[in-house]
């Protein structure tokens, strides 16, 4: 009778046992396989850039504290080169001023000074526009007329409105007082009296008003 007992206890236990097995080994394996990937959830995360295939910018350029330089400009990229159009006003009449991209798009600043120092990712010295090697940033001197007026029409090689070589787009223009006469490490060109943002713009549409 204890004999059989037994059997009927083994017996018994026999199916336990395989389920408790069979709950392991699925246990085990499920925790060796790599979670499935979500191509949702990973799209989501292939950061791209924004500005790609951008090609038009403006800024428009508004007094800072104490001065009445105002204006705008327009950046236009084609095969390679950035031709720039515009309007400063506010100048003093007959005289050079320097005008240049410089590092940060902030002007929170009444001075201007919030902008840093010319945009320069290249490491290269200060120069005019007729040095290869200068500054991206370096657009030489705005020759204002008669009136306080100067009128921009002038294209460069070694800048992009939003591609992989220096790009300009959410950085700044400054207009400064004085001629830059070409001397380091920024021109001499004195104080800041215009500062705007570069912003994209709306393809090739109107300048502004």
């Amino acid at each position: 009778m204890q004999h059989r007992s037994l059997m009927y206890a083994a017996l018994l236990s026999l199916p336990i046992a395989l389920i408790w097995g069979g709950c392991d080994n699925g246990t085990k394996t499920n925790a060796k396989e790599a979670p499935k990937k979500d191509a949702a959830h990973d799209h989501d995360h292939d950061h791209k850039n924004p500005f790609a295939g951008v090609t038009h910018a403006v800024v428009v350029l508004a007094p800072t504290d104490g001065n009445k330089a105002a204006g705008w400009l327009k950046f236009a990229e084609k095969d390679g080169k950035v031709t720039i159009t515009g309007e400063v006003t506010g100048l003093t009449a007959n005289q050079k001023h320097a005008y240049h991209v410089h590092e940060f798009g902030d002007v929170s600043s009444k001075d201007g000074m919030a902008t840093g120092g010319h945009y320069n990712p290249e490491g290269h010295d200060h120069g005019l526009p007729d040095k290869a090697m200068r500054h991206a940033g370096d657009f030489g001197n705005l020759q204002a007329d008669g009136d306080g007026k100067a009128t921009v029409n002038f294209t460069v090689v070694n800048i992009t409105v939003a591609g992989e070589k220096n790009p300009i787009v959410g950085r700044s223009i400054i207009v400064h007082a004085k001629e830059d006469d070409g001397g380091q490490p920024t021109g001499n060109a004195g104080g800041r009296i215009a500062q705007g943002v570069i912003g994209v713009a709306k393809g090739a549409a109107a300048a502004p008003k």
